[in-house]
C-alpha cells in the first residue's frame, strides 16, 4: 500500500514538473516572438510636431508587424505628422513629412507642386461653418452687375482639399458635428488654380460648395444667367378642370335661337340653245333649200 501511494505521488509530482516546463518553455517562445511598436498615446492632429509624451510603446507579433512602424521613439520625436493619427495607432514613416521639416503647420501637409491659397468667408460663404480640414469643396463666381451686362454664377473650382479652417473648433457631441465659426479658409490649389481664384476673388463674389467624401465627379457646367434663370423657372400653364354644365347653362342651350337656314345658292342660267330650221324654196321647176337660225 505505501509502494502504491509512493508511486502514485511520483506521477502526479512528474506531471506537474514536465507541465511547468513546457509552459514556461511557450512563454519564452512567444515572448521571442514580440516587438515593441511605437503607437500615439492620444489622438493627433495632421501638422503636429511630436513630442515625447504623445508616444508610447505596445507590444505586435513580428508575423502582424505593419510595414514602415518604429521600435524607438527618438526616432519620431520632432517629427511632423502630414495626417492624422489616432490613439494607440502606430506612427508610420508615410504619415511623417520629411525629416528635414521640423516646423509644423499648413506648410508641412501641403503636397508637391501644390500652394496654399486663403480665402475670406463668412457664414454663408463657409456653407454655415460646416467646413473642416480635410473636406473637399467646388468653388463659385458670381459676377454681379457693373461687371457684366448680364449676371452670371459658375463653378470655376472643383473637389478642392481644404488644409486649414481659421478658427477650428471642430467637436462632436452626441455623435453630431458642431459647426464652428471661420473668417479663412486655406485651400490646395495648383498654381494655375490659384490664378482663378485670386481674380474671382477680385472680380466677383464667391461661394464654396461642400462635396460628400466619395464624390470626386467633375461635371461641367455652362453657368447661370439672370435670363436663363427666369427661363427656366416658367412652367406650363396648368391645365383647366373640365367641368360638367350647370342647370341654368343647359337651359339657356335650350331656348337658344335656332340657325337661320343658309341664303339660297343663286343658279347659273344656261345660255339659249340656237335651232336651225331650213325651208325648200320652189321656183318654177328649180328647187333649193334655204336655211334659217333663231333660237328656242
Amino acid at each position: 500500500m505505501l509502494l502504491g501511494v509512493a508511486v502514485i505521488i511520483a506521477l502526479i509530482t512528474s506531471l506537474l514538473v514536465y507541465g511547468y516546463i513546457q509552459k514556461k518553455g511557450s512563454v519564452k517562445e512567444v515572448a521571442a516572438d514580440i516587438q515593441p511598436v511605437v503607437v500615439a498615446a492620444v489622438d493627433l492632429s495632421w501638422g503636429t510636431p511630436i513630442t515625447n509624451e504623445m508616444l508610447k510603446k505596445a507590444d505586435f507579433l513580428k508575423g502582424s508587424l505593419p510595414t514602415g512602424c518604429f521600435s524607438d521613439p527618438t526616432l519620431v520625436v520632432g517629427r511632423v505628422l502630414i495626417y492624422p493619427v489616432k490613439a494607440n495607432e502606430p506612427i508610420f514613416e508615410s504619415r511623417l513629412a520629411p525629416v528635414e521639416m521640423k516646423t509644423g503647420g499648413v506648410a508641412a501637409v501641403i503636397s508637391p507642386k501644390k500652394r496654399a491659397v486663403a480665402v475670406k468667408v463668412d457664414k454663408v460663404i463657409g456653407v454655415s461653418g460646416f467646413i473642416h480640414p480635410g473636406n473637399r469643396v467646388d468653388v463659385l463666381m458670381t459676377l454681379a452687375t457693373g461687371r457684366t451686362f448680364d449676371p452670371v454664377t459658375k463653378t470655376i473650382l472643383e473637389n478642392i482639399l481644404v488644409l486649414a479652417v481659421g478658427t477650428e473648433t471642430k467637436e462632436r457631441r452626441s455623435s453630431e458635428e458642431k459647426s464652428s465659426p471661420t473668417d479663412v479658409i486655406t485651400l490646395e490649389v495648383t498654381p494655375e488654380e490659384a490664378e482663378k481664384l485670386a481674380l474671382a476673388g477680385t472680380e466677383g463674389r464667391l461661394q464654396l460648395a461642400l462635396r460628400n467624401f466619395s464624390d470626386t465627379e467633375n461635371v461641367v457646367t455652362h453657368g447661370m444667367t439672370v435670363t436663363t434663370l427666369v427661363g427656366s423657372a416658367h412652367s406650363p400653364s396648368p391645365v383647366k378642370e373640365r367641368r360638367p354644365p350647370s342647370r341654368k347653362e343647359v337651359e339657356v342651350k335650350k331656348v337658344a335661337p335656332q340657325e337661320l337656314p343658309p341664303p339660297p345658292v343663286e343658279k347659273k342660267l344656261d345660255p339659249p340653245k340656237v335651232s336651225t330650221h331650213t325651208v325648200e324654196l320652189i321656183k318654177g321647176s328649180k328647187v333649193s333649200e334655204v336655211k334659217f337660225e333663231g333660237s328656242e
